[in-house]
């Protein structure tokens, strides 16, 4: 059955499910099949030129009638340009991350464009609001890629977010499950983002290497990293190895910058070297057994959700 609240009003969607905007894994095929399924599909902008954002765009309107967005780091190059195809191609919804939401806000919204931001603190979820966003992503210390530095959990980070805003909040970083989803909002959030989920789906553009490896995944395989640079969470390879080594001998920020290099993320998860590569997942991969259409993934998700609000006590 659909579902209404604020976040299906304000995103005109059937479930209170995003699939969040991953480097190298959210392409059009993606956001398309989350979006025809019932959830708010998003592009990822981080790992896209200018240009190819633009095709993206212009892909998934094509491929779907339903609602879609761009999800924007705001500590990437190309961020102007980037904005001004978001409003040339007049996108729906933006979901902004890593950065001050004062910058942009207020310019997409004299667009007509939906802004949500991603937090790590209620601290932080109170400046969005001030800056008029529509919604926040409470983003927990589970979560795969860039982190907040005050690596609060999911479990403690929604209630005290939810308390501190008025506007819905959507709850990130560990939830890949129907009754997690479900946790999240019985904690005040009113829809969930789904990242390492969708990492394992048909639809994801990451590569089938990165993808078997978030199968394999157990607890215990991600852990956040380079926080000297901006906090990450990042699947336990060699390149891990080798950060954690400098780390541990206190490496200073410019010697780490130097062991990153450039497209470390794009050789992990989009060319597929597990040795080398940078590769960004969440904690909630421990819980991930298979790949799945996207489409289907909303669809498990959402019928688990509702056994858990139809008898809770039978869940447990």
């Amino acid at each position: 059955m659909a579902f209404e609240n604020r976040i299906t009003r304000l995103f005109g969607i059937r479930y209170p499910l995003v699939q969040a905007g991953m480097i190298w894994a959210s392409g059009w095929r993606l956001a398309r099949a989350v979006s025809n399924a019932g959830g708010l599909g998003l592009l990822g902008a981080g790992s896209m030129y200018p240009d190819v954002l633009r095709e993206h765009i212009r892909r998934c309107k094509e491929a779907t009638s339903h609602p879609f967005g761009v999800n924007v780091p705001l500590l990437y190059p190309n961020i102007e340009e980037h904005m001004q195809i978001i409003r040339e191609e007049k996108v729906p919804i933006v979901f902004t991350s890593a950065g001050n939401p004062r910058t942009w806000t207020s310019i997409l919204k004299e667009e007509g464009i939906t802004v949500v931001h991603v937090v790590s603190s209620s601290k932080f979820a109170r400046k969005a609001e001030e800056a008029g966003c529509d919604a926040v992503v409470a983003e927990g210390f589970e979560a795969g890629g860039h982190n907040g530095r005050e690596e609060t959990t999911t479990l403690v980070l929604i209630p005290a977010v939810a308390a501190a805003v008025n506007i819905p909040v959507i709850a990130a970083g560990g939830i890949a499950t129907g009754r997690q989803a479900f946790a999240a909002m019985v904690l005040g959030a009113e829809g969930a983002q789904l990242g390492t989920r969708f990492v394992a789906s048909e639809e994801a553009s990451s590569h089938l290497h990165f993808k078997e490896a978030v199968l394999k995944a157990t607890e215990g395989d991600t852990q956040l990293s380079l926080k000297q640079l901006t906090p990450v969470r990042l699947l336990k390879n060699r390149f891990f190895q080798d950060v954690q080594a400098a780390e541990l001998r206190g490496a200073p920020p410019e010697e780490l910058i130097k062991l990153l290099g450039r497209a470390r993320a794009k050789k992990g998860m989009f060319e597929g070297d597990m040795d080398e590569g940078e590769l960004e997942i969440g904690q909630v991969a421990a819980l991930v057994r298979n790949i799945l259409p996207a489409g289907q993934i909303v669809e498990e998700v959402w019928k688990e959700w509702e056994a858990a609000l139809e008898n809770p006590l039978k869940m447990l």
